[in-house]
């Protein structure tokens, strides 16, 4: 969950010490439903919300 009530699903790739993520084949959670694909994204650290594992580790 990214802030401005923003959902991106994905396989995460890597992350850094600020919590930067790198996520693949990642898929955003529009309003209403839809969903988007957009691909390998870096998502900041400083814009993420909650994070969560939807496999177990």
């Amino acid at each position: 969950k990214l802030n401005g009530g923003r959902h991106v699903q994905g396989i995460l790739r890597g992350f850094d010490p600020f919590m930067n993520l790198v996520v693949d084949e990642s898929v955003e959670m529009a309003p209403g439903g839809q969903q988007n694909n957009i691909g390998m994204v870096v998502i900041r650290g400083n814009s993420i919300i909650m994070l969560e594992a939807l496999e177990r580790v």
